[in-house]
């Protein structure tokens, strides 16, 4: 039996209650030639989407719940993530396995993160990405591997980085700005290396998906400058602007990426989740009816639009954290103004897009009244039915998933999850 078969088979048990058996779950989700969606011969319509769930492991937030942990505690939280994803009829994980130049595998490029023993660089006696891809395909789960690229710590203190610490080997790739640390993307060899390092996870695991989320270059800091002035000066003599030349390096970053992907593993996605807005409308008529302070090409100099239309990526699933209720004069962005906006970007593109949704709102008493109303999430979901480019819905991020403090993903299941399917291929 392949994996695939498997793992729809062990879905079929897992689900919570029992509510759907093997030949229910069969029915649901016919496909048609090389796996598209299609008929299954009775005039019902095969359903593939995603379903997915963020599990952060940056400062513990989702998972492990605290540094240190035993192995016997880590792993059996792991597990219960995957195990709550099924019982609300998810079918991916995406996975935080780099959080900040480190590793959640045995690398030999970047060291154990300290998220597991609390000291950066400890050996934590287990294989979490490895069990991780295990336990999620025995569950009938995909396990998407999230990297962030260029972020190297949370402090601008390079000596509270281990002594082997590339970052510490190599202090010239390292710009301190805003309060961390990051890696330059200006200089070509960090590009290179960050790509080995990511690509050591894709070539070692079964994964079946590359993800990246909105962290390009350093969302702006007022009053603090990016110091990317020598670099600028010997790479980027061939462009009109500073910030063409960071855009160009972000798109190699991409295109590059994607390429040693396929040549890796190409049965892998590669994905990105970038902030939620482009460029606002009143910058560039191609723009959102948006009036948010951070657009992704000229503020994190991502050009998320380009990687859609030119199919560098497999899919898109922009963070869209905001409510669907009309606009006012102090809302910045609406769900129901961005939404279709993306459809737009993504129709007749081979990209796939996604939706992110910010689950963490739902109930957060400092969060607008909106939030508070548990059926918030849901409609997004049924307008989001309404464009045919949309595939499927992440949500941020697993504890919420787990916790569902005013029931807003309970009422996701039930108005739109009542059967298990497919993620989309």
């Amino acid at each position: 039996m392949s994996r695939r078969a498997f793992a729809v088979t062990a879905l079929s048990t897992l689900v919570a209650g029992g509510a759907v058996a093997g030949a229910a779950l069969a029915g649901a989700e016919p496909s048609g030639p090389n796996g598209a969606d299609g008929a299954d011969g009775k005039g019902r319509r095969a359903t593939r989407e995603l379903r997915g769930m963020w599990l952060a492991t940056v400062t513990n937030r989702d998972w492990p719940s605290a540094p240190g942990l035993s192995v016997t505690q880590q792993r059996a939280e792991l597990i219960a993530h995957l195990d709550t994803a099924v019982s609300r009829r998810l079918n991916a994980v995406f996975l935080q396995v780099r959080p900040a130049a480190d590793a959640l595998w045995p690398s030999p490029y970047e060291p154990w993160s300290q998220v597991l023993t609390g000291t950066q660089g400890r050996d934590p006696g287990w294989d979490p990405l490895g069990t991780a891809v295990t336990e999620a395909h025995a569950r009938g789960l995909e396990l998407h591997a999230w990297f962030n690229p260029y972020r190297v710590a949370n402090n601008a203190d390079p000596t509270k980085l281990i002594a082997s610490h590339p970052a510490r080997r190599h202090p010239e790739w390292v710009v301190p700005y805003g309060g961390k640390l990051y890696y330059n993307p200006g200089l070509p060899e960090v590009r290179g290396f960050v790509q080995d390092a990511m690509l050591d996870a894709v070539a070692k695991y079964d994964i079946d998906g590359v993800h990246w989320d909105d962290y390009f270059y350093p969302y702006p800091v007022a009053g603090q400058t990016f110091d990317d002035d020598a670099e600028y000066a010997q790479y980027g003599g061939d462009f009109p602007d500073r910030a063409s030349w960071r855009r160009d390096n972000i798109d190699r970053l991409v295109s590059e990426t994607a390429a040693r992907i396929k040549a890796v593993r190409p049965g892998a996605d590669f994905g990105i989740s970038p902030f939620g807005v482009w460029r606002n409308a009143a910058t560039d008529p191609l723009g959102s009816d948006t009036r948010a302070g951070v657009q992704t090409y000229d503020d994190l100099y991502a050009d998320t639009r380009k990687w859609v239309r030119e199919n560098w990526i497999d899919y898109i699933c922009p963070q869209l954290y905001w409510s669907a209720h009309p606009l006012d004069q102090q809302v910045p962005a609406n769900y129901a103004v961005l939404l279709p906006w993306w459809a737009e970007v993504a129709r007749g593109s081979g990209t796939r897009l996604y939706i992110g949704e910010a689950l963490y709102k739902a109930g957060d008493p400092a969060q607008p009244a909106e939030w508070q109303d548990p059926a918030e999430l849901s409609r997004h979901l049924t307008l989001a039915k309404e464009y045919p480019e949309v595939r499927g819905h992440v949500f941020f991020a697993a504890k919420e998933v787990k916790v569902d403090k005013i029931g807003a993903m309970a009422r996701v299941v039930a108005d739109h999850y009542q059967l298990p399917v497919r993620a989309p291929r």
